[in-house]
């Protein structure tokens, strides 16, 4: 069995996963602030889950870990964590000798696109299961995981799918990266949580409610996420082709009420356009069932290979 863990700003989801593929055991525990608090939680985590299955921790084949931040492709190691008050850690170091497994971590939005892709091809079948999809995160930043027959694809330097800072208009919102209309500063849950400015626990869900009755700063905060979210769609269908794309992330959480209005902005724009017609992009898109393992089971998977890497360094 594996384990795989997503660890967030606010909770860790943590999943067990036989060698069929099936999910046998899944918690959820509040994440630690900085560094020692994530290992912390990691190594509970771990102990816990392998009482709640009835084996020893290492006896365990591997343990994948999805992260926000950027991660070294093929390691454990993840820097630049902000959320989690992490700038440097070697999760190999920190974790694999407390339990004597191998141990590899992916960034979140990766680890989740690869969840995302195994679980559909489960729920579907090999019948109507794409070869190639893009995950888009629409959570407080914007970015998206591309895979194809079942690989993760970074690109020649990890940035394929680092789509939130194409601008798709030079004279919209200015975005935290210094450009003006990025797909960020349209769609970002920060950037509208910033430009919405009222308070309230959930603002993009509070700028839906608003511009349902009527208010016009809600309605055209509504209309930009819309724009951005359907041009990155485009983007990620025109430059990968891709079969699919899933949209996940905190933001998605607003179900149908954001996918209708995200699919009237691509027909708005296929109308125009022959090209973009034929591309029959409100089709190639669906929401991440919520609640979805997606990234645990995503870093479960990833984390497999660290087993095969380990297994062929030691002979």
């Amino acid at each position: 069995m594996r384990l795989g863990f997503d660890v967030g700003g606010t909770k860790t989801d943590a999943v067990v996963v036989a060698s069929s593929g099936e999910i046998v055991a899944r918690m959820r525990r509040p994440t630690g602030w900085g560094r020692d608090a994530v290992v912390a939680t990691l190594v509970d985590a771990v102990s816990d889950l392998a009482a709640e299955v009835g084996c020893a921790p290492v006896e365990f084949a591997s343990i994948g870990i999805g992260m926000p931040g950027q991660v070294l492709p093929g390691t454990a190691r993840v820097t630049h964590a902000v959320n989690l008050g992490i700038d440097e850690l070697d999760l190999r170091d920190a974790i694999g000798p407390e339990f004597g497994v191998p141990v590899r971590a992916e960034n979140d939005v990766k680890a989740a696109a690869v969840g995302a892709f195994a679980l559909r091809g489960v729920e579907r079948g090999a019948q109507g299961h794409a070869s190639s999809m893009a995950y888009l995160n629409l959570g407080t930043g914007i970015a998206a995981g591309l895979v194809t027959d079942g690989a993760l694809w970074r690109g020649a330097r990890g940035a394929a799918g680092e789509v939130g800072h194409i601008s798709v208009d030079p004279a919209g919102p200015l975005c935290r990266c210094g450009q003006r209309g990025c797909i960020e500063a349209f769609a970002g849950g920060g950037a509208l949580a910033q430009r919405w400015a009222r308070p309230g626990a959930l603002p993009v869900r509070d700028i839906f409610d608003a511009a349902d009755d009527g208010d016009p700063a809600a309605r055209e905060l509504r209309r930009g996420l819309a724009y951005g979210v359907a041009a990155a769609v485009r983007v990620l269908v025109l430059a990968a082709d891709v079969e699919l794309v899933v949209l996940g992330g905190g933001v998605s959480a607003l179900g149908e009420r954001m996918l209708n209005l995200v699919v009237s902005e691509l027909e708005a724009s296929a109308a125009a356009s022959p090209f973009l017609r034929s591309l029959h992009l409100p089709d190639r898109i669906e929401l991440l069932p919520a609640g979805s393992p997606a990234a645990a089971l995503g870093a479960a998977l990833i984390g497999a290979t660290a087993h095969e890497q380990e297994a062929l360094a030691h002979g």
